[in-house]
């Protein structure tokens, strides 16, 4: 039984201009141990899902219209506030996307993370502050006994993720979310926490979801990945064979975007860009929602009239679109079922 199963999640948001479908029939599980990546643009609907895992939508706007999200078993939609509070922090986790804001910066940072040690375990004031060096050692911050009474402007921009990411652990949670965790770093520090986080997910055995725009993060962290676009999934496969075989024209765009090291430096030529832009998610397009940006998308074809549905080309491989490339090369492999 996987550890989170995530079936149908539909979160709208309701406003002046009409309601924003920010994530619509959204379905995956995750396995305990392993680490699931959710990429896509901004404006997909990746935060927004794992804001709803983890009961943290703003209400109102916005409301879980539909769906449920099973941890373990309970269905977590179904929970009440104060039963939500004793799940967030102890057993699922999230690290935010700016660290900065997220650490309150008139609280030294062994307040922010002994709170939340001693709300969820019955430590006491000096066995949590012992806990906090521990964690802080854990992360690889130098120090960690002197660290823990400076406050966060005092720490860089990799050091206080690794704050949060010292905070996400310290209740030894199941799950970790995290949430674009290397945004705003640069690359040889954004190398460092990815290196940190599967280490510690290793030592913890405990499941992650990596949400990020970038491919090459879920390429190097994921065992699985899920691709979103205007707050559907379009993709999802494990990652060798996404990266490998993409079926979906969205996925093929984003890889085509990407720079190619071949020998000893990146390949010479210009990279893809996708035209136009994601639709409205007030009034999205009423079939297929890559339809008007999709090279393959005629107005008297199939995807322009009716939406697809999540189907499975081959072994553990799902798309979502009317012309995966399995189908555009004339392979004979079965078109599979809906899901």
């Amino acid at each position: 039984m996987a550890l989170l199963d995530v079936r149908d999640l539909r979160t709208h948001f309701f406003t002046r201009d009409g309601v924003v479908r920010a994530v619509d029939g959204v379905s995956f599980s995750v396995e305990k141990g392993k680490t699931l990546g959710i990429v896509g643009e901004s404006g997909c609907g990746k935060s927004v899902t794992a804001l709803s895992i983890m009961g943290l939508i703003p209400k109102p706007p916005a409301k879980i219209v539909t769906g449920e999200v099973v941890f373990e078993g309970r269905d977590l939609v179904t929970l009440r506030d104060r039963e939500l509070e004793d799940v967030r922090g102890h057993e699922i986790a999230m690290i935010f996307q700016d660290p900065m804001t997220s650490l309150n910066p008139t609280l030294k940072i062994g307040t922010q993370i002994t709170e939340v040690i001693r709300r969820h375990l019955d430590l006491s004031k000096g066995e949590a502050r012992k806990r906090a060096v521990d964690l802080l050692e854990e992360v690889r911050i130098p120090n960690a006994a002197q660290r823990l009474d400076d406050y966060p402007h005092r720490f860089s921009g990799g050091m206080r993720q690794r704050v949060m990411i010292a905070i996400a652990l310290a209740c030894d949670p199941k799950l970790l979310i995290a949430d674009e965790p290397t945004t705003a770093l640069d690359v040889t520090v954004q190398a460092q926490i990815l290196d940190l986080l599967d280490d510690l997910r290793q030592r913890h055995d405990m499941a992650m979801i990596i949400i990020t725009h970038d491919m090459g993060v879920v390429a190097e962290a994921a065992d699985e990945i899920v691709v979103m676009y205007a707050g559907q999934i379009v993709e999802e496969a494990n990652t060798l064979d996404l990266f490998d075989r993409p079926e979906h024209p969205y996925t093929e765009a984003l890889l085509g975007a990407l720079p190619q090291i071949e020998g000893d430096g990146i390949r010479s030529g210009r990279l893809t860009a996708i035209p136009g832009r994601p639709p409205d998610l007030i009034a999205p397009p009423p079939a297929c929602r890559f339809a008007p940006r999709c090279p393959y998308a005629s107005h008297n074809d199939t995807c322009t009239v009716e939406p697809p549905e999540l189907r499975e080309v081959r072994p553990g491989h799902w798309v979502r679109s009317a012309h995966p490339a399995c189908e555009r090369a004339g392979s004979r492999e079965p078109a599979g079922v809906a899901r």
